[in-house]
């Protein structure tokens, strides 16, 4: 028997299949071993010995692996062509050999796609480990571990509040934080444009104001509206004639097939994906065969592909559409490693594979890779250039047309951002001379816009360009980030989150070096050089520890205090923005209210993170969150006495607390608090007064008798009768609602939440039902439309839309349901587990006698 190990089970169900009887193949699934997650797993000063511990969830799969290899005569290692999945075979036959159980065979054997022609080749050439590639696998796992185990105690004790860094997460957070700077130092210009409508044989264009009194306008040059004014005006007056028209081809090529940057790129960009979803999927593609190995870096195809791609162009397309010859890519991305085929089919004859997302995927790399090998497209740019009868002013129109469509037939590039200069459109046919029509001028006001916050598309691509981290790493480093609360995605945009930002103040100025573009690339190469063979691992890792151990010795060594004090600068000019009364910005407002003298606020650290508080403390108990720079301090500088309970005669207090400022009447174990909520704006005694009040009791409902009663929760306002609830829009509704608004939507949260098939509208109400007499009726359903005569039930295929139904159809569907018997039947399992009475049934066997006399 020969034993052949892969990473998953559908890899190894699919590879079964190809592979004759003589064949076992069994599922490591993923990594079996890994570093275990405490102090002293890479000891450096052991040269670097490293200590491996199996998964606890694998210890019954790999006991089967086990098994089956002490059975084996042969052990065929089939993991995945990267070192990733050298490292994963190189960990099986470790601990195969730890445990007694390696073969006396033992091959590695690699290939691109899982289809029965690539799997058979692979078995035919086998070979020994990559010793290179299982060096550079643990010289990064050592590199990675050392990195953040030596630095995230660091962060632990000198930065409260701070998880963990990481050596490619804390760069790719940088350049989302410093993306954030950018765009709050950012200064719009205000800038006009002038447009003239213009229209000639019936045909309506825009032509834009280029020069004006002689001088070629740039962006900027009109900045008011004074100046936009004189120019429109001198448009509207002078009299315009065509005095050149330039018509030039263009041609445009396709891009390459996909690496893994460039499909998280797009798979973003035009489906919305995330790029750890995008890897979920195209692995689930990869492990069925329809696609090869997606973790890559080339842009090439295989010979073979490229000859199966051009004929499933023929075949489509007439012959304008194929190039006379082959098209060939090599990459410009930094570092790339061409060791692996781009993304694409495996079967060029299959334009359709898998379902939902799947689906959605294969079809932009069947796309990209057919588009990859088509004709270039041949676009015409026309240009036309009007001028008035001084020759002072100028407009221009532009305009873009397609002349053959090429690979746009099949495939167009997304872009990040919109661009400005977008020319599509036709211009009509005008000769020199000519003066078109003018309808109408506009002078449209403009202002510059900051850069971008990155998308994950964008922030893939400048990684990639920065040489940073590996494809392969992106989609798990920037769900790191969101894991971690460093950033958060708001309409598809990475925005850093005040840890994010403090995190990297504090790198940025501790731990410079390290948190660099250039020493992370630099890093990357050295990798890279391990495993071309060029450098020895330990060596690498010694180097980077020799300086990276003292640095953190020497942070260690600093007063939290004297950390915060180095933030508190390092971090002014965001925390303590220019005052528009032109008073100094660390100057405390509360001190300034009450009189006091000295009061000047700075950063400080705390047991929840960092926080602004003024230097008079403990007289002052103003603070600021770290997130809210400039803020007069609504998170203390309005704490105090707000008045006196009328009931009680006790002082109303405002506070701040670690969730948040809250209210609180009295004090000890029978004090009452509130949180305030966020959308009362003008919070005062009178609010503060009616929170305290809560619950409020809206009265007893009509057909119950039980009390319908208003509340705040965790969750935010809400209603609860008899143990149901229903949510409130905001904090007044939960004291402005009445009786019948209560009714009616604790009425509507109960349908919403399963009142049952009964209670919900139907979609489409047809006929009786011949055979039942019941009434037919299409409606909505947890898993999907369905038809029902109010005793048979029927799903409405996928296919058909549930408003399209007729009532033929649906009498065909009911019947056939029918047909099948009733499904009630099949849900009445536990019936079956009527066991004692079956057995008590048992013991009654004289029937058995019976049988045998």
């Amino acid at each position: 028997m020969q034993l052949v190990i892969v990473e998953s089970p559908a890899k190894a169900k699919t590879i079964e299949k190809y592979l004759g009887k003589d064949f076992k193949v069994l599922a490591s699934y993923g990594h079996v071993r890994d570093l275990p997650p405490k102090d002293g797993s890479v000891r450096p000063d052991e040269d670097f010995a490293m200590d491996w511990e199996l998964y606890r969830d694998k210890q019954s799969r790999f006991k089967e692996i086990s098994d089956n290899a002490k059975k084996a005569d042969r052990l065929v290692l089939a993991t995945d062509p990267d070192r990733e999945g050298e490292a994963i075979s190189w960990h099986v036959r470790e601990l195969l050999r730890k445990r007694k159980a390696l073969p006396e065979k033992v091959d590695r054997v690699t290939f691109n796609a899982i289809t029965k022609q690539a799997v058979t080749d692979a078995m035919k050439a086998p070979r020994a480990l990559d010793q290179d590639l299982i060096d550079a696998y643990l010289a990064r796992r050592a590199l990675d571990y050392l990195y953040g185990f030596t630095l995230s105690p660091v962060l632990w004790r000198r930065l409260p509040g701070a998880k963990s860094a990481g050596r490619v997460q804390s760069v790719a957070l940088r350049l989302i934080v410093d993306r954030e700077i950018e765009i709050e130092h950012f200064k719009a210009d205000e800038y006009w444009s002038v447009l003239a409508k213009l229209e000639q044989d019936g045909t309506q264009f825009d032509a834009r104001l280029v020069k004006f009194d002689g001088k070629k306008l740039q962006k900027l040059t009109l900045g008011d509206k004074g100046s936009a004014t004189a120019a429109k005006k001198a448009v509207e007056d002078a009299r315009f004639t065509v005095e050149d028209i330039e018509t030039k081809p263009l041609k445009r090529s396709p891009a390459p097939p996909f690496t893994t940057s460039t499909l998280q790129q797009e798979a973003a960009r035009k489906l919305g994906f995330s790029a750890s979803h995008t890897m979920r999927l195209a692995q689930s593609l990869y492990e069925a065969g329809h696609i090869t190995y997606m973790r890559t870096d080339g842009v090439q195809m295989d010979g073979s592909a490229i000859d199966a791609c051009r004929k499933a162009i023929a075949d489509r397309y007439d012959a304008y559409y194929l190039p006379d010859k082959p098209r060939f890519y090599s990459t410009k991305a930094k570092n790339a490693q061409e060791a692996h085929e781009a993304i694409r089919p495996t079967d060029f004859r299959k334009d359709r594979a898998g379902s939902g997302d799947e689906a959605k995927l294969y079809d932009l790399i069947f796309k990209r890779a057919m588009a990859s090998q088509m004709a270039s497209a041949n676009l015409e740019r026309t240009t036309i250039t009007l001028r008035d009868g001084t020759g002072k002013h100028e407009l221009r129109a532009t305009g873009q047309v397609v002349k053959f469509p090429g690979y746009f037939a099949v495939y167009q590039e997304g872009r990040d951002e919109p661009s400005e200069n977008d020319e599509d459109g036709v211009l009509p046919n005008v000769s020199k001379g000519d003066s078109p029509l003018k309808k109408a001028v506009e002078a449209n006001q403009h202002f510059t816009q900051p850069p971008p916050r990155f998308s994950e598309a964008s922030l893939v691509k400048r990684l990639e360009e920065l040489g940073i981290g590996r494809p392969s790493t992106y989609a798990s480093t920037l769900q790191t980030l969101r894991d971690r609360n460093y950033v958060r995605m708001e309409k598809n945009r990475f925005f850093a989150e005040e840890s994010g930002r403090l995190l990297t103040a504090f790198l940025e100025r501790f731990f410079e070096r390290y948190v660099s573009f250039d020493f992370t690339a630099g890093m990357e190469d050295e990798l890279d050089t391990v495993s071309d063979g060029r450098e020895e691992w330990k060596k690498l890792l010694a180097e980077f520890w020799k300086d990276f151990k003292p640095k953190t010795e020497e942070i260690m060594e600093k007063k939290p205090s004297e950390v915060t004090e180095v933030l508190d600068d390092f971090l002014s000019d965001y925390l303590f923005p220019e005052r528009a009364d032109g008073k100094d910005p660390r100057h405390c407002p509360l001190c300034e209210t009450e009189g006091r003298e000295g009061g000047r606020l700075a950063l400080r650290g705390g047991r929840y993170g960092a926080f602004v508080a003024c230097a008079n403390y403990p007289e002052c108990k103003f603070t600021r969150q770290f997130a809210k720079p400039g803020s007069d301090g609504d998170d203390g500088a309005d704490d105090g006495v707000m008045g006196k309970d009328p009931e009680t005669g006790l002082p109303v207090e405002r506070k701040t607390g670690r969730f948040g400022p809250y209210i609180q009447l009295g004090e000890g174990k029978d004090a009452k608090r509130a949180s305030i909520p966020k959308d009362l704006d003008d919070f005062d005694l009178e609010w503060a007064l009616k929170l305290l009040s809560l619950p409020r009791i809206v009265g007893a409902h009509p057909e119950t008798g039980k009390e319908i009663e208003a509340n705040i929760g965790r969750y935010g306002p809400y209603l609860r009768h008899d143990g149901k609830y229903a949510k409130l829009t905001s904090t007044r509704d939960v004291f402005e609602t009445g009786m019948n608004a209560a009714v009616s939507l604790l009425a509507e949260a109960a349908n919403r939440k399963g009142g049952g098939r009964g209670k919900a509208e139907p979609i489409k109400t047809l006929g009786e039902h011949p055979t039942s007499g019941g009434e037919i009726k299409v409606m909505p359903g947890r898993y999907g439309p369905y038809v029902t005569d109010g005793t048979t039930n029927a799903t409405i295929p996928k296919e058909m839309k549930p408003e399209d139904v007729t009532e033929a159809q649906a009498i065909e569907l009911i019947d056939a349901r029918a047909a099948k018997g009733p499904a009630k039947k099949k849900r009445k399992a536990p019936a079956k587990k009527k066991a004692p009475a079956k057995k008590a049934a048992a013991k009654k066997k004289p029937v058995a006698k019976k049988k045998a006399g």
